[in-house]
């Protein structure tokens, strides 16, 4: 089963009594968490949600049965246990729920990552009830900002469309690395019979374009406009296109995971498209800058602040 992918791509923040996002500076400044944790409020009171830390066995066995309700995993392969979310707190990890009432709709877990003291790796987060997606993430980068981590960074199959916009728009994270069947063979409803090529995505927490994402402003890169398409749809069908400039465009289909049901073939060569042309580029070293129109946008530069 995949971790990080199943995330609700829904969800606001409440923009009243925010500080200006063009204020904010650095991981260092001692406010900064402060703001990051305004922020997670406010996105889980626009839903009606409270987020919480959770710390024992029977909170674990609950999150647990939500995983299944989303994955639906054979029993030999599921996200996370009850046992490992028990050790990964006493460790130190992160492990959080979104309640609607007293309903469980949503949780995410995360654990310390190298560099030390610099980053966490979020394994896995899923909801079942809009926004709380949002506001897990939001939660867990505030929790991150005041143990003085500066990065989160998770896993995400490239081919999910709304996970590509919630990841790279809405939260304004950027792939750094192509990872092809990154987990090998799959045993879940959702990722069953499909190559498991996962992008890591780097969630720069104290970057302007994620300050600007956490206030509601979905963050699109400047290159998306004029960009020239590499690879697009056609008839349901990854066509290659011979072009080239500042800046292209890589497409994914609308909804792989009803491909790999009614066109399990198509599915397979969307996957073998996307890694040829998507990983292809990124191993040149071109940088992935964001997600727009149903499209990576890829350019020859580095991506700027701002």
């Amino acid at each position: 089963m995949n971790p990080e992918e199943r995330v609700n791509p829904e969800g606001r923040v409440n923009p009243e009594e925010r500080v200006n996002p063009g204020d904010r500076v650095g991981a260092g400044d001692p406010g900064n968490h402060v703001v990051a944790r305004d922020q997670a409020a406010g996105a889980a009171a626009r839903r009606g949600l409270r987020i919480a830390e959770l710390r024992t066995v029977a909170e674990f066995e609950r999150v647990v049965r939500l995983f299944d309700v989303i994955w639906r995993p054979e029993p030999w392969n599921p996200p996370i246990t009850a046992e490992l979310m028990r050790a990964l707190t006493h460790a130190g990890g992160y492990v959080a729920g979104a309640f609607d009432g007293a309903e469980l709709v949503g949780a995410a877990v995360a654990f310390l990552a190298a560099p030390a003291g610099q980053a966490l790796h979020s394994h896995v987060t899923g909801a079942v009830r809009p926004g709380a997606g949002f506001a897990l993430k939001l939660h867990q980068r505030a929790w991150a900002l005041e143990r003085g981590l500066s990065r989160i960074t998770w896993t995400f199959d490239p081919l999910v469309r709304r996970n590509a916009h919630f990841n790279l728009a809405k939260l304004a994270a950027l792939p750094e690395e192509y990872l092809p069947d990154f987990y090998g063979p799959m045993g879940d409803a959702v990722n069953a019979g499909d190559e498991s090529d996962r992008v890591l995505a780097v969630w720069r927490l104290d970057d302007p374009r994620v300050a600007r994402a956490c206030d509601g402003l979905p963050h699109r890169p400047a290159g998306a406009d004029g960009a020239v398409a590499v690879l697009a749809e056609r008839d349901g069908c990854p066509e290659f296109l011979p072009a080239d400039g500042p800046a292209v465009l890589v497409a994914v289909p609308a909804d792989v995971e009803t491909l790999r049901r009614a066109a399990p073939e198509r599915a397979k060569a969307w996957r073998h498209a996307v890694r040829e042309v998507l990983g292809g580029l990124m191993a040149q070293g071109r940088p992935v800058t964001g997600f727009a129109g149903g499209c990576y946008v890829v350019e020859r530069r580095s991506p700027s602040a701002g």
